[in-house]
């Protein structure tokens, strides 16, 4: 009966562990934040949810991004997909030898020109990922869906040059703050000592007064 047990307990510990990293598995593209008009360098990071090799990779580029320019990779072949009015619409990579192994991830490069407006605030690259046989897997969901897109947040340059200045604004202010009190302190304390000295003089001049006298 123990053994029954122990054995239903490893059968769900295995279902748990096999959600969990088909769940992590997740195809995203990276950078996660960038600005209006920017040539960024974005990267695609696949890593392999099943026990067979992932062998074409296809991104989708989202509403007003350009995308022109590509990093080449070893063992696998790009091509561009376009648009009606012949602009790049899409990148695909094929393996030309074994593909991605099952434990592996690879990581696509490539540079693309920012929408001049933020928009709606995001970017989504819609992905699909092909394995050997022939199954395709469409990372193309809502966020927090199984299979979601990956999402770039874009926010208009000035906002992020604003955001970047008040952080700046803010540390130097509070590093005026914290050195505003010894500033002070040393003030203070010079001011303290000035009644101690004129005190003193006095005194030592009483004395020389009545040794005078004395004498």
């Amino acid at each position: 009966m123990k053994k029954m047990n122990w054995l239903a307990a490893l059968v769900v510990a295995g279902s748990l562990l096999s959600v969990t990293q088909v769940a992590s598995a997740h195809v995203t593209v990276w950078p996660k934040e960038t600005t209006t008009g920017a040539y960024e360098k974005y990267t695609v990071r696949v890593p392999v949810e099943k026990d067979i090799n992932t062998t074409k990779v296809r991104v989708e580029f989202p509403a007003g991004e350009k995308v022109s320019t590509v990093e080449p990779i070893a063992g696998w072949d790009y091509s561009f997909e376009k648009n009606a009015d012949g602009t790049n619409k899409a990148l695909v990579w094929t393996a030309t030898a074994g593909g991605i192994k099952p434990g592996e991830f690879i990581e696509f490069n490539f540079i693309g020109a920012n929408p001049k407006e933020a928009g709606s605030g995001k970017l989504a690259w819609k992905a699909y990922q092909t394995y050997a046989d022939n199954s395709v897997v469409e990372w193309t969901g809502d966020e927090g869906s199984k299979t979601p897109a990956s999402v770039t947040t874009i926010k208009a340059a000035g906002t992020a040059e604003a955001d970047h200045h008040d952080d700046a604004k803010k540390t130097e202010d509070n590093k005026q703050e914290t050195a505003a009190p010894t500033t002070t302190s040393e003030n203070t304390g010079s001011s303290n000592t000035v009644p101690y000295i004129i005190s003193g003089a006095a005194l030592l001049l009483s004395l020389l007064g009545l040794f005078r006298k004395r004498a």
